[in-house]
């Protein structure tokens, strides 16, 4: 047997053998790391989609919390999970893009320590003040911010996140003063900006101060308008080229095999495409618009947002320590 006619036919049982052995995956339950602690709308809609993909699977997959660092010290730990299958990370925007760029030191590469599966959804953040504020809509706000610089406040979820850099982004473009103020998290902002003592706050989550008539949406960070708020403007139909969005998609240790990530990408895909499933995912309580992506599409999206945010962030002097 010639060398030439070995290698064909060793390449050839590869690719026989290939198939069944991804088959026999997963052998044993499988991990997902939640890099958040417990409680966010997006752990509740992940837990949807976890259910059936585990009946698909045909093994049961657990959701560990593992908070910390702005949601790093989890991703961190999966990046350094075996790459067997049984451990999936649930990725956002704040662990890797842009997130990783806010870190001068990251335990991580954020493309080159993963294999990310798919993009599940994206969150837009909200320009939210008060009903009896004196903007009326984003433009008034803008224009507020011009007549008395370096007076009109704000507040985010935190610095770094999309919401501030959201609001970062606004004022890099058009030029504007205004003062972001550091909360521990959206609730005591929006008590504080019912109270009279902030003038806007930018959230994912406003739905029910909406439906109180408590709170007016000025404009949303999304690059198109959301379609339970059909009325309200992007920020970038004012500023173009202004839009920032949370995200969450999943993804595996770089070591995972090529089939074990098809699998999942394959499987994953064919459920954020099912009607029903699509339905449930969204529903207004959870905030998130699908936009389901595959590994190729997913990584490009995540190269575009590290290329979108770097001089952005460059340019405010923005780190976490």
């Amino acid at each position: 047997m010639t060398l030439q006619r070995r290698k064909v036919l060793l390449s050839a049982g590869a690719l026989i053998s290939l198939p069944s052995w991804a088959q026999s995956y997963p052998s044993q339950p499988i991990k997902l790391i939640m890099p958040f602690a417990p409680g966010t709308a997006s752990e509740a809609a992940l837990r949807i989609l976890l259910d059936k993909l585990s009946e698909n699977l045909k093994q049961p997959i657990v959701l560990e919390n593992r908070a910390g660092a702005g949601s790093t010290l989890g991703t961190e730990q999966g990046a350094r999970a075996p790459g067997d299958g049984h451990t999936i990370i649930a990725t956002y925007n704040s662990s890797i893009a842009p997130g990783s760029l806010l870190y001068p030191k990251l335990g991580y590469d954020p493309i080159r320590d993963f294999k990310h599966i798919a993009l599940i959804g994206v969150f837009p953040q909200f320009m939210v003040v008060r009903t009896d504020h004196p903007a009326k809509t984003v433009q008034d706000f803008i224009a507020m911010v011009r007549a008395k610089p370096g007076t009109v406040n704000y507040s985010s979820a935190g610095v770094g996140t999309s919401g501030f850099l959201a609001a970062e982004l606004l004022k890099q473009s058009l030029k504007l003063d205004m003062v972001h103020v550091p909360y521990k998290g959206p609730a005591p902002a929006m008590t504080d900006m019912l109270g009279g003592r902030l003038d806007m706050v930018m959230t994912s989550s406003a739905a029910s101060l909406v439906a109180a008539g408590k709170v007016r949406i000025l404009a949303a960070t999304s690059e198109k308008r959301v379609s339970v708020y059909p009325d309200v403007p992007t920020l970038a139909e004012v500023a173009p080229g202004v839009q920032a969005v949370s995200w969450v998609g999943m993804s595996v240790p770089a070591s995972t095999p090529a089939a074990i990530t098809q699998r999942l990408e394959r499987e994953i895909l064919s459920l954020l495409n099912e009607p029903s499933m699509r339905a449930r995912l969204s529903d207004p309580a959870y905030g998130m618009t699908l936009m389901p992506l595959g590994s190729e599409r997913f990584l490009e999206f995540i190269q575009n947002e590290l290329k979108l945010w770097a001089p952005v962030i460059k340019a405010g002097n923005i780190q976490i320590s």
